[in-house]
């Protein structure tokens, strides 16, 4: 819809259209209406080219054909003979019947070398070069929360986004996701006299993530009673 295309589904169950999407009845149907077909199904032994010969020579001659889902949903040898024939435009296929199992195998398809076809690995993190790239990037982030308590992209622990520190104390304070764990925080800072400059809470369902910018020296005192608020997990200083 983005794209400015009209959008049509079918499914073997009911399903409510999103956004401005229109259901048809049957696959037939969708073949013959569309100008691009993407599939996303699941790899049961039932979609076993669900997508043959017969149902790729229903498409609208200049189709493209996007498979997205599982390498046996789409019968490769009439895809190929579709796309050198000219009946479809092209394909995008990032799944295979076959595939390599480790970097030391070569990747073969019917479909290499064809015209306006795009072909990638389903697993784009598991390629060569995606390896090195994480590589780089995970110490980064890693360092990035040790040196600001940034947890950006983090996939289990709540996610802050945190701005640069200037001339203040940053305080972080890891504990169980229950209530009044951020009063009794902000209680401990205000019997010492301690000015918030800013401060960033996040949760999930078990861990809560505050920290908590001040602008003033603080007394080891207020730090080893942070430590000791019930519910607390882990709480370091910085700068």
């Amino acid at each position: 819809e983005n794209m400015g295309m009209n959008v049509f589904y079918y499914d073997v169950i009911e399903k409510l259209a999103l956004g401005n999407a229109t259901k048809v009845d049957s696959l037939d149907e969708l073949l013959s209406t569309c100008d691009m077909i993407s599939l996303h199904v699941d790899g049961r032994k039932d979609n076993n080219r669900l997508i043959d010969g017969e149902k790729i020579r229903k498409m609208k001659p200049g189709a493209i054909l996007v498979n997205l889902s599982r390498g046996h949903v789409v019968d490769i040898p009439a895809l190929r003979d579709a796309i050198l024939s000219g009946h479809l435009a092209g394909c995008a296929v990032d799944v295979f019947p076959e595939e390599p199992k480790n970097n030391k195998e070569s990747f073969e398809s019917e479909l290499k070398g064809l015209p306006n076809t795009i072909l990638t690995p389903h697993i784009g993190g598991s390629t060569l070069e995606a390896q090195e790239n994480i590589a780089r990037f995970v110490p980064g982030k890693i360092m990035e929360y040790i040196n600001t308590g940034n947890t950006y992209n983090s996939v289990n622990f709540p996610n802050i986004q945190l701005p640069f520190l200037k001339n203040a104390h940053r305080l972080i304070h890891i504990h169980h996701n229950e209530p009044g764990v951020l009063a009794k925080i902000n209680q401990v800072l205000a019997n010492f006299n301690i000015n918030i400059v800013g401060q960033y809470l996040k949760t999930n369902e078990k861990i809560g993530y505050v920290i908590t910018d001040i602008d003033k020296v603080y007394e080891a005192e207020a730090i080893e009673t942070l430590k000791t608020i019930p519910g607390t997990i882990r709480f370091r200083t910085l700068y």
